[in-house]
């Protein structure tokens, strides 16, 4: 059911006066109807290869392929977290997910003996207190909505207390059939339509956040059969059924006469999860680069981003500079010609979008004090440039790659340049100090019999799915089923 309240004009106008007197900027002068909406299509747990116009030959994915011709594509955009819920509040708030801390998923992964640290408390919600992209957005006068998956609080945090008129989560499994998919994209799609629809003559932000493809998953059998040659034919039906739900959408626009002052930006909220997990036996790669979902290598960080505005963005724009999820509040802020917020860790790309100017270079951080079903454990990483180091906070080892001639992160350089090394932990250190990030103490309750099958004997980072042969599926296979026999025994995560 959807669940929706109007702001009256007159509140509007109280708003904008409040919101220039507080930023000292003044609002978007152009009339309401005249300005830009943003339709931000958002997928979960998709890889930076999973689709065809990122050279994935075994999937079909003509509507995305479409979009990215039309629009921008970047072939180095990142998400604050490679995990969903600290991701998305990265997206919402324009702010590092361990300044909010809230740095893993919601609730949370237990505490297990094979630790050899325990899980920083985290919160268990987005603050009220941190304005969201639908409060900027509601503010301004437009019509907001949150259609599908939330994921950053419940009761007293859901989206409508968050700046969203209009909220349908849907549901995340579903049983695909004629009219609908295996993770609700077209009830989704449906909603989003009728919220476009009925919002045509005001502005609005539309966030379209997608179940698909994260496990469990299932597809229709005619796709699936369509889809044998693919290296997971479910997994190749699934993104095809998600490409035919943002082709309808861009249809719609297109029917309403809606398209050409419609910021439309499809994304991830990680990279796709290259390990067996939740009873499938394969999933997705991210070949050539490292790990995946969970993992601060390139595997896990990198996200498929595409954005179209026609007459804004050249068509066909292949972007390689770097960005990070946290830039979207002050770039589609930016965009839309609405104040931004002095505060945010975020930094705008409008000028890289639209080619006006390029961003000044900058150094990338991460903080991820968690063990993850995947198999990752407590880091952070800070990329300078085409350097990359990651710090392993078990131990304080450290890793050093050049991701300009090692994508695949293979090469740890960090015995030969111990002074890059040292400025570049410098670095991170004095970023976690700043932002208050939380830290991990040491767990009385460590086996070591428990930590070594899983983190020692195999290193499971180094699992690529696509080259791994029959021994290397049965060794996943037989530590998957470790990692589950620990899980198991945890006690249940307390909100």
């Amino acid at each position: 059911m959807i669940t929706s309240c109007r702001i009256l004009p007159t509140l509007i106008a109280v708003a904008l006066s409040v919101l220039t007197k507080l930023t000292g900027a003044p609002a978007s002068q152009a009339p309401l109807a005249a300005r830009t909406n943003v339709v931000f299509i958002l997928a979960d747990d998709l890889g930076i290869n999973d689709l065809a116009c990122y050279g994935r030959r075994d999937h079909r994915t003509p509507h995305l392929d479409r979009l990215a011709r039309e629009g921008a594509r970047f072939t180095a955009a990142y998400c604050g977290q490679p995990i969903c819920s600290p991701s998305r509040a990265a997206i919402m708030t324009g702010k590092h997910p361990a300044r909010l801390h809230l740095t893993t998923y919601l609730p949370g992964r237990p505490d297990c003996a094979s630790q050899k640290l325990l899980h920083p408390v985290i919160r268990q919600e987005l603050p009220l207190s941190e304005r969201t992209l639908a409060e900027h957005f509601r503010d301004a006068g437009y019509a907001t909505a949150c259609i599908g998956k939330w994921h950053l609080g419940g009761r007293g945090f859901l989206p409508t207390d968050q700046g969203f008129e209009v909220y349908h989560p849907g549901q995340a499994n579903t049983k695909p059939s004629e009219t609908e998919g295996g993770k609700g994209e077209y009830d989704l799609t449906t909603q989003a339509a009728k919220f476009i629809e009925a919002n045509r003559s005001r502005p609005f932000f539309l966030y379209l956040a997608h179940n698909s493809p994260h496990i469990p998953y299932a597809a229709k059998t005619n796709l699936v059969a369509k889809n044998t040659g693919a290296f997971e034919p479910v997994y190749a039906a699934l993104i095809e059924t998600l490409d035919d739900t943002v082709g309808r959408l861009m249809a719609r626009l297109d029917a309403l006469g809606l398209a050409t002052n419609t910021i439309v930006v499809f994304t991830s909220d990680n990279g796709g999860l290259h390990v067996p997990e939740g009873g499938h036996a394969r999933i997705t790669h991210n070949t050539p680069f490292r790990a995946g979902k969970g993992f601060l290598y390139e595997g896990g960080l990198r996200i498929p981003l595409m954005v179209r505005w026609p007459g804004r963005i050249t068509p066909g724009r292949v972007v390689d500079e770097p960005v990070l999820n946290t830039g979207w509040l002050p770039t589609l802020l930016e965009l839309a010609g609405l104040p931004v917020p002095n505060d945010l860790d975020g930094v705008s790309f409008a000028g890289t979008l639209t080619g006006k100017r390029r961003a000044k270079a900058r150094r990338f951080y991460w903080h991820f004090p968690h063990y993850t079903n995947q198999g990752s454990r407590p880091a952070g990483a800070v990329r300078d440039g085409d350097w990359k180091l990651i710090e392993y906070y078990e131990d304080g080892r450290v890793e050093l790659f050049n991701l300009a001639r090692d994508q695949g992160e293979t090469r740890d350089l960090a015995a030969r340049q111990p002074r890059r090394v040292a400025r570049l932990r410098k670095a991170l250190a004095a970023w976690r100090e700043t932002i208050g990030a939380q830290t991990n103490a040491v767990n009385p309750g460590f086996e070591a019999d428990r930590y070594r099958p899983l983190y020692v004997d195999f290193d499971v980072s180094r699992f690529d799915p696509l080259k791994a042969t029959a021994p290397d599926r049965k060794r996943i296979q037989t530590w998957r089923k470790g990692m589950n026999a620990v899980l198991s025994t945890a006690p249940k995560a307390k909100p």
